[in-house]
Formats: C-alpha cells, structure tokens, sequence
C-alpha cells in the first residue's frame, strides 16, 4: 500500500468519533425501520449506508458487524412506555396499559417478528430485544399488579397474578399469527376487559372509552 493510500484508509479512523449522539439515532432509526420492513435477514450493512447516507466504512469501524449494529440499535433506542402509567386502581392502570401498548403494536410488533428467529441463534442479540423491548414493559406491569395487591383490589394469592404481563405482551404478539391483524388499541382494551380483569376478580368498567 503506497502512502498515499495509507493516509486515505487511516482519515476515516480519525473520524470515529465525530459520530453525534443525534447521528447515532438517525441511524438506529434507519436500522429499526429497515428491520420493519424487511426482516432481519434482509438487512445489510450496506443497505443501512444508502438508507442513512453513512459511509459503509464508517459503520464497520463502529459497530463492526450488522448483529452489533442491530444490538448498538435496540439499546440505543430503548424506551418504556408503561412505566408513567399510574391511575390510582389497577383497573385503570390495565387499561391504559392496553391503550399504550396497542398505539406501537403497529411499530413493536413487526420489530420482534424480525428478529425472533435470528435470536434465538444470538444469545447477544435475544439479551438487547428482551432489554430493549419486553423486560422494560414487564417490569412496568408486575408493578401495576403489586400496587393493585397492595391496595387490596386483587388477593395476593390469586393465581391469575403472576400471568398478567405475559398476557398482554403474548397476545400483542399472537395475534397478527393468529388473526392477521395487530393487537391495537381498540382490541387490547376489550382483551383486558374481558379477560384480565375477570381472571383477576374485577369488573370492567361500565362505559368504555
């Protein structure tokens, strides 16, 4: 290599850390939405560049692989959605749970499709997606339920207890397998009302929203 292309190849490196936080999310974005669309497998290291306008070489030197990119992805956008939710009865919590959750069904649930398969190949990658998208939703839930056991709304004893957050993250799941359709707002509500909260020895609310 003459030193001409010495220089070419080590003027990038200089530049690794000029990646902004802000360019960081545009690119996990890209990454995620890429996922959405196509899958997994589908995704390219080279297809994110074009997506993101990035240099391909600049993805390499800082992820170094496409399972790092997808990881650095998942924990670069992590975000809770139910953990703010606290209406004062469980009931109420439950149901704005389903609400939250059915509004990104459309947006999740695409996104753990994608990478279900290639997960369970990945133990690296199974951690980020449980960390990223359920672990933060499960521990919101449970929480829900205790304070509902705490303020005596549901016995602590009640079997239907501990199957509550696998409830509704399962069939937010489910259901596009088993129906084609997305467990969204609407449908989650009456799950929850229908199911949830009879199991957990409470009644649905008399007008629904």
């Amino acid at each position: 290599m003459s030193p001409q292309e010495a220089g070419q190849e080590a003027a990038p490196v200089s530049r690794r850390s000029k990646i902004t936080p802000e360019r960081a999310q545009e690119l996990f974005t890209a990454v995620l939405d890429m996922l959405r669309e196509s899958g997994y497998e589908s995704l390219t290291m080279e297809g994110v560049a074009s997506r993101s306008r990035c240099g391909k070489s600049t993805l390499y030197r800082q992820w170094g692989s496409k399972p790092e990119l997808v990881v650095a992805a998942l924990h670069g956008t992590r975000r809770g959605l139910l953990p703010g939710i606290d209406t004062g009865t469980l009931r109420g919590d439950l149901r704005e749970a389903a609400k939250v959750i059915g509004e990104g069904s459309g947006r999740d649930t695409p996104l753990m499709l994608a990478l279900s398969h290639a997960a369970l190949h990945s133990p690296e990658l199974l951690c980020a997606m449980r960390e990223a998208l359920i672990l933060p939703e499960l521990a919101a839930i449970d929480a829900m339920v205790r304070r509902g056991v705490e303020r005596g709304e549901v016995a602590a004893d009640n079997p239907a207890v501990e199957f509550v957050s696998a409830q509704l993250l399962g069939v937010m799941r489910a259901r596009p397998l088993l129906e084609g359709g997305y467990a969204d707002e609407t449908f989650l509500v009456r799950f929850v009302e229908s199911a949830v909260l009879p199991a957990l020895g409470l009644d649905a609310p008399a007008s629904r929203s």
